[in-house]
């Protein structure tokens, strides 16, 4: 499988792409905004998406969006074919528009609505945090975009609140400073905190070693 920051090569996926953020949304109930055809061919055309394809067929995507005049960023339309889906291939995705996400914003802060458990876990992972919905952006472009979402007019009478979404957010200067802390530790600190990580490692290797009688096992992945 290719992970790929999307290019004109790929705007022959963007069909089958539109029609499953819709039909996944109609099954589930819960709302992935729907996106026009020719606004999602723009992120892709512009290398603003991610696309991952396996033997031409197309497999999953999420593209990026800027906000406040690029103070924030969000990583929006994770969808997976339900062929490939369960496979660890959402994770794969969404760690790859992260770090396009960064490396095209690096000060931008980064954020996510979602309704998915599993997202939540990958975002998580990512370091975001959950917030509430006024840490993120105000921009009006991008509320109006949840009027697609079949959760609209809840997110309206919660005076744009809080929805069935959880908001989460990764700030860079958190990042930053846990660095620091890291870094600013006195140097025989620091050195015995990796002598510490490394003894620990040799003793999982030791610990996980197998005996000869021991039968080989194989695990999917």
């Amino acid at each position: 499988m290719e992970i790929e920051i999307s290019s004109c090569e790929h705007l022959m996926y963007v069909s089958e792409i539109q029609q499953e953020m819709y039909d996944s949304a109609q099954r589930r109930g819960t709302g992935i905004a729907k996106r026009s055809i020719e606004y999602l061919s723009k992120k892709i055309s512009e290398g603003n998406a991610v696309v991952a394809t396996e033997n031409g067929e197309w497999v999953g995507f999420c593209y990026i969006e800027t906000w406040s005049h690029g103070k924030f960023v969000a990583n929006s339309g994770l969808i997976v074919s339900p062929k490939f889906r369960n496979g660890g291939v959402a994770t794969q995705i969404k760690q790859r528009v992260f770090q396009l996400s960064r490396d095209k914003y690096p000060d931008a802060k980064v954020f996510g609505l979602t309704t998915g458990l599993a997202v939540m876990k990958i975002n998580s992972d990512l370091g975001y945090k959950p917030v509430i919905y006024s840490e993120l952006t105000q921009d009006e472009e991008f509320w109006n975009g949840c009027k697609n979402c079949v959760n609209y007019e809840i997110l309206m009478m919660k005076e744009r609140k809080n929805c069935l979404c959880t908001a989460m957010l990764f700030v860079p200067e958190n990042d930053k400073k846990k660095d620091e802390v890291v870094h600013n530790l006195p140097e025989s600190k620091y050195d015995g905190m990796i002598q510490k990580k490394i003894d620990e490692f040799h003793v999982t290797i030791n610990n996980n070693k197998k005996s000869p009688d021991e039968k080989e096992s194989h695990l999917s992945v």
